[in-house]
């Protein structure tokens, strides 16, 4: 198969068309309409001078891309994540300013924001949280991706930061006119377990932060990502829970909530690995939109898809070919499941589960993709995800071409693949008092266009 075609990319999760792409920025809903940009950088497969890409969707489900929204320019050496508001009639994106100022110590990362009236054309209006604003026991080398919101009158930010005899904070500022920001406070007034706080999005509707650490040990076989995302439960008046996380797969991080709508995304790759999809002539892409809740300080999740049903099996073993789609099985009294997807000469996704937990096995998906994890579960290509204790269960999962995405008992596992774009069998066998296999095409309702 040649490479480099543009013919070969996901059907229904979003990608820069060509290039690199990274974190979600700005999720937000402008004139009738969702708008999710995203770290871009169109000339490589590499992550370079970051830009912000840009789509729009009128239901969360088709996406139509547009110009890029931010560039690098005599401003800025990259512009690296943020966030988005509605303001005055505007649209407003907050994001970090990067100069290199040759490396180390020198480098600056600000925070900076730019204004549009249609959605599609901005105007950057520059930095408006500098270094005299930062209090000194922070550095200014590591301060970055603002989260901007609105309380009343007031505009606030958090901004993920890192103390300079220490680890990850999490810092809040505030302002009345946009331009002009003071410190409030930390946030979290403890160190991270990793070295680095990135990418914090609060939800004050759903009591919900979130945030992603780099470079933290591991908890047990809970997260074993070297970069992991996380969320607590609470406010940033009355504080926050303990952390957990957010998704259980090799692939999630940086994942932010539209404030219009209780929906979730993340980038579905992660820092530190290999991607062999590349030479495809992208890599990158963003996770299907996740419908959330939160219920007694726990995170609930499931995506958002609309498709058309194209089997309905209540079997045991089921035989069946799809390269992409969604599958949901549903189990009374589960007692073993495997489901072996994307199956083609020995080439095979498998998950299997039992009572106490549901595992993905990626090891023989396709060409390797490896990080620098170095556990003897990572080393194997897998990862668990623990089951609730109840009678009944739903696993959906859904496949792209180079993803899996699985949800069960409000959870998550997520991860890359790469198996050849034609390998499309499906075997499921299932021990359980009963078994429910349905199997829907989203071709015709979930759309990437240009």
């Amino acid at each position: 198969m040649a490479e480099h075609t543009d013919t070969i990319r996901p059907e229904f999760h979003i990608t820069g068309k060509r290039g690199w792409i990274n974190d979600p920025n700005g999720l937000i809903k402008f004139k009738g309409e969702y708008h999710v940009f995203f770290q871009y950088y169109s000339s490589s497969v590499n992550w370079g001078p970051m830009h912000w890409g840009h789509v729009k969707s009128k239901d969360l489900l088709s996406w139509q891309r547009l110009p890029v929204a931010l560039s690098p320019d005599s401003q800025d050496d990259g512009c690296f994540s943020g966030t988005a508001i509605v303001w005055k009639g505007r649209l407003w994106l907050m994001y970090t300013s990067f100069k290199e100022n040759g490396g180390g110590e020198n480098i600056r990362q600000l925070q900076a924001v730019a204004s549009s009236f249609d959605g599609v054309h901005f105007e950057k209006h520059g930095i408006v949280i500098g270094e005299k604003d930062l209090p000194d026991e922070y550095s200014p080398c590591d301060f970055r991706d603002p989260k901007i919101f609105a309380h009343g009158k007031e505009l606030y930010c958090l901004v993920a930061a890192r103390r300079k005899d220490g680890r990850g904070r999490i810092l809040l500022f505030s302002s009345d006119d946009m331009f002009r920001w003071k410190f409030v406070r930390d946030v979290l007034k403890e160190d991270s377990d990793g070295i680095m706080i990135e990418c914090p999005d609060y939800s004050k509707k759903l009591g919900l932060l979130t945030y992603c650490e780099q470079f933290q040990p591991p908890q047990g076989e809970k997260h074993l990502n070297i970069h992991s995302t996380f969320y607590r439960a609470g406010n940033l008046n009355k504080g926050f829970g303990e952390s957990e996380i957010i998704d259980y797969g090799f692939d999630f991080y940086a994942a932010q909530i539209f404030k219009e709508t209780p929906v979730m995304i993340g980038w579905l790759n992660m820092w530190d690995r290999n991607i062999p999809y590349g030479k495809y002539g992208f890599a990158g892409m963003l996770t299907l939109p996740r419908k959330i809740c939160v219920k007694k300080g726990r995170l609930f999740q499931k995506p958002l898809f609309k498709g058309r049903r194209v089997k309905d099996l209540r079997a045991r073993e089921v035989y069946d070919n799809a390269s992409t789609g969604v599958i949901e099985i549903s189990v009374r009294n589960l007692k073993s499941l495997r489901l072996e997807l994307r199956k083609k000469d020995g080439m095979q996704t498998v998950i299997t589960a039992d009572k106490a937990q549901l595992t993905f096995d990626r090891s023989l998906s396709g060409e390797p993709i490896v990080g620098k994890e170095t556990d003897a579960l990572s080393l194997a290509g897998l990862r668990k995800l623990p089951l609730d204790s109840r009678q009944k269960h739903t696993v959906t999962v859904v496949t792209d071409l180079f993803s899996v995405e699985i949800f069960v008992d409000g959870k998550a596992l997520s991860s890359a693949v790469c198996p050849d774009p034609d390998a499309d069998g499906i075997v499921l066998r299932c021990n359980a008092d009963s078994c429910r296999y349905v199997r829907y095409d989203l071709s015709d309702y979930m759309k990437i266009t240009d």
